[in-house]
């Protein structure tokens, strides 16, 4: 088997439009039924459905917990939640898989835990969006927004988006059972 990856420059939101124009060339094999994104506004899934709203796939978007900036805030507004769904799209807004309650505990006390050890290393080996990747499958997953089956998912640097994946989920109890099975686009 043969595949293309898309590679950039630098990470980025400038890469969004591409990354997604990818991952809809991947979704033309029809053997893909999700697509997994992460919106932090909701720019990334508005975007999602303009580029991919014609296909037969669902939209799954996971959303930063709330408190991820300020406490008590989410970064997606009500409105912008509000038109997603009505639109089709399954918004999860969920604890982080990679770091969650661990990221409270190595604040207060120090150090690092394993969960933030393997958000470090995918962020080191793979880059930012491709680490997102991952845990935004494990989020939908542990949600119940997507079936055990391959899905697309979609990450980014900061904002908007610059990796892809195509990627077998499994739940956060059963992390390493989830396998990377291609990378569709990643900056260099």
């Amino acid at each position: 088997m043969r595949g293309e990856i898309t590679y950039f420059e630098s990470p980025g939101p400038q890469n969004t439009e591409e990354v997604l124009r990818a991952g809809r060339e991947r979704l033309e094999k029809k053997d893909i039924r999700y697509v997994v994104v992460a919106p932090t506004t909701g720019e990334t899934a508005r975007k999602a459905l303009e580029i991919l709203g014609d296909l037969d796939v669902k939209i799954v978007a996971v959303t930063h917990h709330t408190g991820f900036e300020k406490p008590g805030e989410q970064q997606m507004s009500e409105e912008v939640r509000r038109e997603l769904e009505e639109k089709g799209v399954k918004v999860v807004t969920s604890m982080h898989a990679l770091s969650g309650l661990e990221r409270s505990i190595s604040r207060r006390l120090g150090g690092a835990s394993r969960t933030e050890a393997i958000a470090e290393a995918l962020r080191c080996l793979f880059g930012r969006g491709l680490k997102v990747c991952v845990e935004i499958t494990v989020m939908a997953a542990d949600a119940g927004a997507i079936p055990i089956e391959d899905v697309i998912a979609v990450g980014g640097t900061g904002s908007g988006a610059d990796a892809a994946a195509v990627i077998f989920p499994a739940h956060s109890n059963n992390f390493f059972d989830m396998k990377v099975k291609e990378i569709i686009a990643k900056p260099l």
